[in-house]
């Protein structure tokens, strides 16, 4: 219709109909409509369209029974997304929202960051598999099942997942395998015990260990290193430490390695209200692992290396610098994994 033809109670005869698709070239002038349907092209000298309720048929007229302003239920070009706007760039992720936008210009593919490759070995004796009876002094495997799902979560492929007992020749041949991916991750074996073979294995493969010890809490013995193309991550064995961990140094590498942008590394970041007082009297950050809901953080059970149901119950970490502390009902930065 034409907005100046539209005050209430105002009679308008239909001379048209125009379906979503083909545009009919249709045309309306002063006290003429044009029956449309949504997403159908305007036609010519309209300026507004009325809500079908909002108005009264009778055979080839209609009675406008609400005033009607320009512009009223029409989608103008550009008003979303103008020609030579930029819509998405390097390092950004692409959300299932993302190709839609994609899609809607015509874009049949682009290109975007390779699928970065990561194996993953577990160590130690004390560790069985699940599904087997230990022995006295052994406990189930369970940080190569939680490191694959986070490795998954981070946007990379992961083709070996394996254990490794405490044996030197065994390890050597695994890492050796470990190798051919990216990145390798291995938990556990990166302290200084006697049978700690982490190390003396990689050394023999040629790998160049830069680290092996960062100053955060959990998670002191780390290791980092290179050989040829792959990456090295020595996590603890203790699997709260290897969560946070991978979390706070793995992550971010993996994503750099899909071709994410710097921004796009880290874990997203949301402030909350603090449910109880926290302080931290040792000497390195401690990441306390809690639950974000509604506004407000709360602690999550034992804040411990090795306390796994309490971390199962987590979905946000809380950074406590040394010698911090936060009173109850503070404003704090958590960090989201979930």
């Amino acid at each position: 219709v034409q907005a100046a033809s539209c005050q209430t109670g105002a009679r308008l005869r239909v001379v048209g109909e125009q379906p979503a698709g083909a545009d009919r070239g249709l045309t309306i002038g002063a006290g003429e409509a044009i029956r449309i349907f949504t997403g159908a092209p305007l036609p010519a000298g309209a300026d507004a369209v009325v809500m079908q309720e909002d108005v009264k048929r009778t055979g080839d007229s209609i009675e406008v029974e609400c005033a009607v302003e320009p512009g009223e239920f029409i989608r103008r070009r550009g008003a979303d997304l103008a020609e030579g706007q930029k819509i998405l760039g390097r390092g950004e992720p692409v959300a299932a929202q993302t190709m839609a936008l994609l899609a809607a210009q015509g874009l049949v593919e682009i290109e975007v960051g390779g699928v970065a490759r990561v194996a993953i070995v577990s160590t130690g004796d004390e560790l069985v598999p699940a599904g087997t009876t230990p022995r006295a002094g052994q406990i189930f495997e369970s940080n190569a099942l939680m490191l694959r799902a986070l490795a998954l979560g981070a946007g990379v492929e992961v083709p070996l997942v394996e254990h490794c007992p405490d044996d030197l020749e065994r390890m050597t041949e695994l890492f050796r395998r470990g190798m051919e991916s990216d990145a390798l991750i291995v938990s556990g074996g990166v302290s200084v015990g006697d049978h700690d073979f982490v190390k003396p294995a990689l050394r023999a493969l040629g790998a160049e260990i830069d680290l092996w010890r960062v100053a955060i809490k959990p998670g002191k013995p780390f290791l980092f290193g290179r050989a040829g193309g792959c990456a090295i991550f020595g996590l603890p064995g203790n699997p709260v430490s290897a969560f946070v961990t991978f979390l706070k140094f793995v992550r971010p590498a993996l994503r750099k390695m899909s071709g994410a942008a710097d921004e796009n590394l880290g874990l997203r970041q949301v402030s909350a209200c603090l449910a109880k007082e926290v302080e931290n009297d040792g000497d390195r950050p401690h990441y306390l692992r809690g639950k974000l809901q509604d506004g407000v953080f709360n602690i999550s059970g034992l804040q411990e290396s090795h306390a796994l149901f309490g971390l199962s119950r987590a979905n946000a970490l809380l950074r406590v610098g040394s010698g911090e502390k936060f009173p109850a009902g503070a404003l704090v930065s958590v960090e989201l994994w979930d």
